[in-house]
């Protein structure tokens, strides 16, 4: 069976035996014919609420939450439809895009305009979110489960506030968009290692397709309700990264409705777990490092037998990443069992330590190996993964490994399909 990997820009190709693989793929939907009318229609026509227009004033100032460059966000779209529903209503000068990077780093000029396209980055001000800058921050109280709020001052200061993001299942906050486009978007570092501590992390309730009862997405969802926002916009993507559906309105509702729709499109019930999973993180611009590539392995860790084998590609163009921590903290214990009982033993103090808790509970209970473009065996060692150069060699091997009748599921889009269990975990 040839199957095509999400693998970087270009896509990676693997020969997998016929009667032992099952291929797991999201519900496939074609774009909408008019993707910048079905923006404006979301604008318009809202889930809850009035429409966009009728909750701006003339003179007031704007501020637009938007993804960084490691989420693949139709900005060069989503931005424009909403300046040009506003317009004369405010002006170019009295809008500030906001770059909710979270504890990520900035995006370069280059990036920004690869992102929003040159028409917005010449015409309104854009700034890269710094949740470590306390002179850009605002405290604004205690909110949810006790969590010490400060966001971005250029966002608190905004008359209108306004989310755009896309939906898809996310790893332990349910779903992504939304009024995560506040907080860890928006956030100060001490907010977002408070939303992402090892007891709001650890708890089974912190995971894919999940947000009632969920701890973070509880926290975050008062966050957002909490602080106040004018109105969101989040689309739903395809394969292709074309928006596929579009949602606009009151933040919880219109995210509430976006996120009946992912579902319905993402998650993929199986029947039983397979002793190998190979899986990827959705191919560029979510396969850049490690750190977000651990996705990708949660998503294949849900169908995993406890003792099997996930094999990942991602190309990790960007390392680790080289900025933050992460390859720090992961090198710290000599084992992921280590790493765990580590992190439990202590508080949260630096932003990647949630993203090991996760890896290192995904690699206690499953031999993770790597395939990338831009790892070395040493750094993969470091982060106690192993490397192959042959996806299809290493799926072979362990098949055999784990005898007759053994089974491989692929998720070729990676985390853009979480399958489940139909009776749960084994």
């Amino acid at each position: 069976m040839r199957i095509r990997l999400a693998y970087g820009e270009s896509g990676l190709t693997v020969d997998l035996p016929d009667e032992a693989t099952t291929v797991v793929t999201p519900v496939h939907h074609a774009a909408v014919p008019d993707q910048m009318g079905a923006l404006r229609a979301a604008l318009r026509d809202p889930v809850s609420g009035p429409p966009l227009r009728e909750r701006v004033r003339p003179g007031q100032t704007v501020a637009i939450s938007a993804c960084d460059i490691t989420r693949p966000q139709p900005r060069h779209l989503m931005i424009p439809a909403i300046l040009d529903e506003l317009d004369g209503v405010v002006g170019p000068d009295d809008v500030t895009v906001l770059v909710a990077t979270g504890t990520h780093r900035g995006n370069t000029d280059a990036e920004l305009r690869a992102m929003f396209g040159d028409r917005v980055v010449d015409s309104v001000r854009i700034v890269n979110h710094d949740a470590r800058d306390p002179g850009s921050l605002t405290y604004l109280g205690r909110f949810g489960k006790d969590v010490p709020v400060w966001l971005n001052t250029a966002w608190v200061e905004a008359d209108v506030r306004i989310t755009t993001g896309f939906v898809e299942p996310h790893f332990f906050a349910g779903f992504s968009g939304g009024p995560k486009l506040v907080a860890p978007g928006l956030a100060a570092l001490e907010t977002v290692l408070t939303l992402h501590d090892a007891a709001r992390i650890g708890d089974p309730r912190a995971t894919w397709g999940v947000i009632e009862g969920n701890p973070v997405h509880d926290d975050v969802r008062a966050i957002a309700e909490g602080t106040g926002v004018t109105f969101a916009l989040d689309v739903i993507l395809n394969r292709d990264k074309d928006i596929a559906a579009a949602f606009g309105g009151d933040i919880l509702p219109m995210h509430a409705a976006a996120t009946a729709a992912a579902r319905r499109v993402a998650m993929r019930r199986v029947e039983a777990p397979f002793d190998v999973v190979v899986t990827t993180n959705s191919g560029y611009p979510l396969d850049q490092n490690l750190y977000q590539s651990v996705k990708g392995m949660s998503a294949a860790f849900q169908v995993v037998r406890p003792g099997g084998v996930i094999v990942c590609a991602a190309e990790c163009r960007d390392g680790f990443p080289d900025h933050g921590s992460y390859r720090e903290v992961l090198a710290s214990e000599p084992s992921p069992r280590a790493l765990l009982d580590a992190i439990a033993a202590r508080p949260v103090t630096v932003p990647d330590q949630w993203q090991v808790q996760i890896q290192a509970r995904i690699q206690a209970g499953a031999r993770v190996v790597m395939h990338t473009s831009y790892l070395g065996d040493a750094d993969l060692a470091a982060a106690h993964l192993e490397r192959t150069g042959d996806i299809a060699a290493t799926v072979t091997e362990a098949l055999a490994a784990a005898g007759p009748g053994a089974r491989v599921c692929v998720l070729p889009e990676g985390p853009q399909t979480i399958p489940y269990l139909s009776g749960g975990r084994a």
